[in-house]
């Protein structure tokens, strides 16, 4: 097979280990360029000891300098780097021509001004919000193969927006009754450090945050929105628990179908997604089942009591909620299987 020289900006981070992780499996793709202004001129194995002994893993990281990005022969660029910042490293690349995956929040929004209201700064290329696609794969797969720019979604969208866009376009549920609880793994905070996110504090705890108005509302609203034809607001509660990877689901709604018409939108709509697995009715998904995967778990009951939809959906939000999700990206951009260095268990 081909490869496909890549290049990963914020390689050291989280996100960023996770991608080399994928990358360096995946049978299509020569990492040509890593950046890190913490590691420049160190080889990523002596940073990240993991990858010793790894075919290409003796690359140095390099400054993110794009020119020296670009000289590297890359054709597609990761960008794993904090809200605020990516547009800054996307334009260069995209008036070279490369195709950009970014796995920040700068590229998500369709509206400049819900942007600057969720994260509290004017978008710094708001010319390129209606250039970008968002990259959930499942929703938007020909797009994402046209488009030069991906903005890939966050871990807590995809494990809502998922499981709720199909039963929307179908009208089956109150767009003013949703209300989602969801629990993630505390290596969706980053990994520079910080107090409330360090071993003491997060051991034996179980805690809210982000209340009322996290900012990943504002693409779930967007999404949500333009599945149903109308205006959707949810209430969103987040909660951080003591555990590394993973985020866990559970979205209530009144219905306004029937259970079986829920059973069967879910069915058409991802019976061939390779990453999608419906557990049925009356079954939960659970984070141990999908940890370092791909996939998304999605479960469903009814509550008869209240005639509300109870939905539970699990993925790990380093993959499936990150970097996993950019690669799906990656493969439609380039042609190739949905699978193709995804199928680890």
């Amino acid at each position: 097979m081909e490869t496909i020289k890549t290049a990963v900006l914020g390689a050291s981070g989280y996100t960023g280990i996770e991608l080399l992780r994928l990358l360096f499996a995946h049978p299509a793709v020569e990492v040509s360029a890593i950046t890190s202004r913490a590691n420049a001129g160190q080889a990523l194995s002596s940073v990240l000891p993991r990858f010793k002994g790894v075919e290409g893993a003796d690359i140095e990281f390099i400054m993110p300098d794009m020119e020296a990005v670009v000289a590297t022969g890359a054709q597609t660029a990761f960008l794993a780097l904090p809200h605020g910042m990516a547009a800054d490293y996307a334009l260069p690349l995209l008036e070279k021509g490369l195709r950009v995956i970014d796995l920040s929040a700068d590229f998500r929004l369709n509206d400049a001004a819900v942007y600057e209201e969720f994260y509290g700064q004017a978008h710094p290329a708001p010319e390129w919000l209606p250039k970008a696609v968002y990259g959930m794969p499942e929703l938007y797969r020909d797009e994402i193969a046209a488009s030069q720019l991906i903005a890939s979604p966050g871990c807590y969208p995809t494990s809502i927006i998922l499981p709720l866009v199909p039963l929307l376009r179908a009208g089956l549920l109150d767009t003013k009754s949703l209300v989602v609880s969801s629990l993630s793994g505390v290596s969706g905070a980053g990994r520079t450090a910080s107090l409330p996110i360090i071993f003491s504090e997060v051991n034996e705890s179980l805690r809210a945050y982000g209340l009322p108005k996290h900012r990943h509302l504002s693409e779930i609203e967007q999404e949500l929105s333009l599945a149903a034809g109308e205006q959707v607001m949810i209430t969103f509660t987040p909660h951080l628990v003591p555990v590394t990877r993973g985020i866990h689901s559970t979205i209530t709604a009144s219905l306004k179908g029937s259970f079986e018409e829920v059973t069967a939108a879910l069915e058409a709509a991802y019976q061939d997604e390779p990453f999608v697995r419906l557990l049925g009715a009356g079954v939960a998904a659970d984070t141990a089942n999908v940890t370092r995967t791909n996939f998304v778990d999605v479960g469903w009951h009814h509550d008869q009591r209240t005639n509300r939809l109870v939905l539970t959906s699990a993925e790990d939000n380093l993959t499936k909620g990150a970097s996993g999700q950019a690669v799906q990206s990656f493969n439609l951009l380039h042609d190739l299987p949905a699978t193709t260095g995804l199928m680890n268990l």
